[in-house]
């Protein structure tokens, strides 16, 4: 959004490289040097370490001072005034109330530094930030990410799901710590796939009534839903690596999730506009 409105495609792209080459030098070296490949997962001592430290210690205790470091790379980088003035696209950013778990969703207009760490705020890692009086974690608790708003606010009938995220997990967990990281995969996975299955069954309740169509009806059952997934990738990566903000790891990922957008170009390209790509009902209720 700040790319495009300061200097269309081109700079959209370049903000966005320069944000995660940022992001992927963010940890002290010392964290990430027994790495060796780009595709290298296994977690490094030093990370490992720090991160069995947020099992004993919540982040208000080893960061009393609520030291960020993706603060300093939000404000450097994007002028939150021209994306709510100018941005040629619609932003939605969700974050949850940490007192209720409800969702609120930020756009455009109350777009701002807080509202990018607060949908970015892991309560094991970092303070919960405050927002007008309320603290927020994490929007993957309530949201991850919010859909509706792409129907209720939106226009365009093509929806495009880039899924971060294995669908499909390998075999059952055994070990106290891989039952846990399932747990947290599976509960920040819950409320996109309750979301999508709402859909699912909304469209098919809209279908239903042929004579009686209101606007939501017309328009559920006008939306075209596509898919880009790497499951078969992803299902091979340790949960771990979600923690592992190292730069040739970031690349390995942004040149894999290229390579498969464009199979699902040439493979699904010429059905936006057209129809879906992907029956969101098969899908979700399977």
């Amino acid at each position: 959004a700040h790319g495009l409105a300061c200097g269309g495609p081109d700079q959209a792209r370049a903000t966005l490289a320069d944000f995660w080459q940022r992001v992927g030098v963010s940890l002290p070296p010392e964290m990430v040097q027994p790495l060796r490949a780009p595709d290298d997962v296994s977690m490094p001592p030093g990370l490992q370490l720090a991160l069995q430290f947020t099992r004993w210690f919540s982040p208000y205790q080893l960061n009393p001072l609520d030291y960020n470091p993706l603060r300093a790379i939000i404000d450097d980088l994007f002028d939150f005034e021209r994306i709510r003035a100018s941005s040629p696209v619609k932003v939605f950013v969700a974050a949850t109330r940490a007192n209720s778990g409800r969702l609120r969703l930020f756009d455009n207009r109350t777009l701002s530094a807080d509202a990018l760490l607060a949908s970015a705020c892991l309560p094991s890692l970092q303070q919960a930030v405050t927002i007008d009086g309320e603290d927020y974690w994490d929007g993957g608790f309530s949201a991850n990410p919010a859909i509706f708003p792409l129907i209720r606010f939106c226009r365009t009938k093509d929806i495009l799901l880039v899924l971060l995220a294995p669908m499909e997990h390998g075999e059952t967990p055994r070990s106290a710590e891989d039952i846990r990281q399932r747990v947290l995969n599976l509960s920040f996975n819950s409320a996109f796939l309750r979301e999508m299955r709402l859909f699912a069954l909304l469209r098919d309740m809209a279908g239903e009534s042929r004579f009686l169509r209101g606007r939501l009806e017309r328009r559920l059952l006008a939306t075209r839903f596509h898919m880009i997934e790497a499951e078969d990738l992803l299902s091979e990566l340790d949960a771990s690596s979600q923690a592992l903000a190292h730069a040739p790891f970031l690349h390995w990922l942004r040149d894999a999730g290229r390579g498969r957008a464009q199979a699902w170009l040439v493979r699904h390209g010429v059905k936006v506009g057209q129809s879906s790509s992907v029956d969101i009902r098969a899908l979700f209720f399977a």
